[in-house]
């Protein structure tokens, strides 16, 4: 298929390093995506599960491959950790291999907005979590939410089906989980409002999303553990979020004064 072309893009929450990481996905869309910048908004490794064990196939590696050879082809990349990889925080400020690590950053698009590009768990006690989604759904559900996830997809690939994230679904139809996505995404967009900006681009919470809220677009570009989603920024600035399967990119969010009438770029399929 031709290459996918975006001004900017954004991914999160890849979790390289624990065994439900979709780096074969990750790595495939790596490789049709041009871009001329990238960033890695936090838990691009999982050194939480590295420590506990954890598992390094060979497409994890491939995955950071990846961005490297991207960082040196010329895009401009910066990775701005997150907790899971907080360890690569006691580097802020340097550049490894072409990757600026930074703590957070604004992002300006083609059309003038500017954007807080952070991963989002510094806002896990404004929403009383305490930490990210695992706890308060519990390590052992949430393992058990991401087994169904697998088992599932492995019968939808022996039927010739795409890639279809049920954990996803199930998470967004439980009231809990409902109630802390919506207190996290009012707490990121609340801090984007008080430094008087258009938005806030953020990760942390695996539930990609494009919306407007009081006046500040919030986005999330998911995750690569349940949905295999994406951010990107057109050559004209309009944002829409990617969902890979496939080998296709399908556009799942498109910003609210979007006219549906605008084409996507060749190569993307609209859903």
């Amino acid at each position: 298929m031709a290459p996918l072309h975006c001004r900017s893009l954004w991914i999160s929450d890849v979790h390289l390093g624990f065994k439900e990481c979709k780096a074969e996905f990750l790595l495939d869309f790596l490789r049709q995506c041009e871009c001329e910048q990238l960033y890695l908004v936090g838990d691009l490794i999982d050194f939480w599960n590295l420590q506990k064990g954890g598992r390094w196939p060979a497409a994890h590696g491939e995955v950071l491959k990846a961005i490297l050879a991207k960082a040196q082809a010329g895009v401009r990349v910066w990775y701005v950790p997150g907790n899971h990889d907080e360890a690569a925080r006691d580097y802020l400020g340097l550049s490894v291999g072409g990757i600026e690590i930074v703590p957070e950053i604004i992002h300006c698009t083609a059309d003038g907005r500017r954007f807080l590009v952070t991963h989002g768990d510094d806002c896990d006690s404004a929403v009383r979590c305490g930490g990210p989604l695992l706890n308060w759904l519990g390590d052992g559900a949430y393992d058990l939410l991401l087994f169904a996830n697998r088992w599932y997809n492995r019968w939808r690939r022996r039927w010739n089906h795409p890639y279809w994230s049920l954990s996803s679904f199930l998470k967004q139809r439980i009231g809990r989980a409902a109630a802390y996505i919506a207190r996290f995404e009012a707490a990121v967009a609340h801090e984007a409002a008080r430094r008087g900006l258009d938005g806030v681009i953020c990760g942390h919470i695996h539930h990609a999303a494009l919306r407007d809220i009081h006046g500040v677009l919030y986005c999330n570009d998911g995750d690569w553990v349940e949905s295999c989603t994406a951010l990107v920024e057109r050559p004209d600035g309009a944002l829409e979020i990617l969902c890979w399967t496939a080998q296709q990119a399908a556009i799942i969010a498109r910003e609210p004064h979007i006219l549906p009438e605008t084409a996507p770029a060749p190569g993307w399929a609209a859903g």
